[in-house]
């Protein structure tokens, strides 16, 4: 970590009716030294998600609170988040702690010794442990990262991971046009073509199920494969 700056990490949280997990994700994520400032984003939630937000901000200076009016998707989510962070890197953790806030070190030390600008969560990548779902998913996750690499030329194994680190400066001047989960391959794009450095580290997982609350399908999987498309051969 950097002696200049013990916490140099601005977390993004997007948050859509997630009144369950809040409680258990923040206190994971402020456990984290690296960690300097909680950028929460309700996405117009109906459920006791913006005051349980509310009340932790209250007990915590390090988190503040964005709320929109009216749902958008996690993009748009992510889009208010990104452009309200304030230290030198931004991490995004889903409020469902499908990703582990204990493995921020992995993510940010490529970033901190200089070696990249950003940093994806690959759950395809190494031995560490992941929960066993949906065979289509992997699928469809396979195909649309080969067809961002064979687009980019980057070598990924996760484009459409959800855990993903950058330098603030970088992503901040990524303009950010997807609301819904096209978000995913519409940055690997312009970052590509920013000639950004990218890295990958090995990640666990514990995916949600459609029970508990998972909320991608296959027609955001269609809308990735339009963004792919989209992005990488005529929008900027």
């Amino acid at each position: 970590m950097s002696k200049s700056s013990p916490s140099p990490l601005s977390v993004i949280v997007p948050a859509f009716n997630e009144a369950e997990y809040l409680p258990r994700v923040v206190p994971a994520v402020l456990e984290r030294p690296e960690v300097g400032e909680v950028v929460l984003v309700d996405d117009a939630s109906t459920d006791l998600t913006p005051q349980i937000a509310a009340d932790m901000a209250a007990q915590d200076r390090r988190i503040r609170v964005l709320r929109h009016s009216k749902n958008s998707g996690k993009g748009a989510a992510l889009r208010t988040g990104i452009a309200a962070a304030t230290l030198p890197f931004v991490i995004i953790q889903d409020a469902d702690l499908e990703y582990d806030p204990m493995e921020y070190p992995a993510m940010l030390q490529p970033l901190l010794e200089n070696k990249a600008d950003v940093v994806y969560g690959s759950r395809f990548l190494g031995g560490q442990p992941h929960r066993v779902l949906y065979f289509w998913h992997s699928v469809g996750n396979f195909i649309l990262t080969l067809m961002s690499n064979m687009l980019t030329n980057l070598n990924l194994t996760d484009m459409e991971t959800g855990f993903k680190a950058f330098r603030r400066e970088m992503i901040q001047q990524i303009k950010i046009r997807e609301n819904r989960f096209g978000f995913e391959p519409e940055i690997t794009a312009k970052l590509a073509r920013q000639g950004a450095r990218f890295y990958e580290v090995g990640i666990s997982y514990s995916g949600r199920t459609y029970a508990e609350g998972k909320k991608i399908g296959w027609k955001d999987g269609i809308s990735a494969i339009r963004c792919i498309l989209k992005y990488n051969l005529c929008c900027r």
